[in-house]
């Protein structure tokens, strides 16, 4: 029997500067930030910034993105296709088609191989490197023109989908 761990980042609280009772706010310093271990057994670790010793306790919280991974694959690549040929329609922009077409290609492909759990790992992964190379290539193209729009929101939906792909994948590895 393997046993899987899954690493949370949480920042803590910033210690407050007076005391509020009335809200349950006190001046009692905390760390900076946490990081929550979870083992496959549900039991809950945590690595403080000032002790950087184990604790022990508590329930383990799972992501929950990873089940997003096919819905996101599927919107991801509608928008990418429905973006290239609302490109060319307005500009004649072939390049704007060829990455549409390809873009929604390859989420169709990421879609179909995360069906089945043969090939979720492969159909996550695909997911990922497509949304790292649309996150690079409108992420170029934002620095170049400087224009939020269209280049801005697609890379934020790129880098959207690339945390839920990339969040996915991990869990289905680890």
């Amino acid at each position: 029997m393997s046993s899987s761990f899954l690493i949370f980042a949480t920042p803590s609280p910033i210690p407050a500067a007076r005391k509020f009772p009335a809200l349950g706010i006190g001046s009692k310093r905390t760390d900076l930030f946490s990081i929550r271990v979870c083992n496959g057994n549900g039991r809950l670790g945590v690595l403080n910034s000032k002790s950087n010793r184990r604790g022990r306790g508590g329930f383990c919280c799972k992501s929950q993105l990873a089940e997003l991974a096919p819905a996101t694959s599927a919107a991801y690549g509608l928008m990418l296709l429905g973006g290239g040929l609302f490109a060319f329609t307005k500009s004649g922009s072939k390049g704007s088609l060829f990455g549409g077409l390809t873009g929604g290609a390859l989420m169709t492909s990421a879609y179909v191989l995360m069906q089945a759990p043969e090939t979720k790992a492969i159909g996550d992964a695909l997911g990922f490197g497509s949304a790292f190379l649309f996150s690079f290539v409108f992420g170029i193209r934002l620095a170049a023109t400087r224009k939020p729009i269209p280049a801005g929101l697609l890379l934020g939906l790129s880098l959207c989908a690339l945390t839920v792909f990339s969040v996915a994948y991990l869990q289905d590895n680890v």
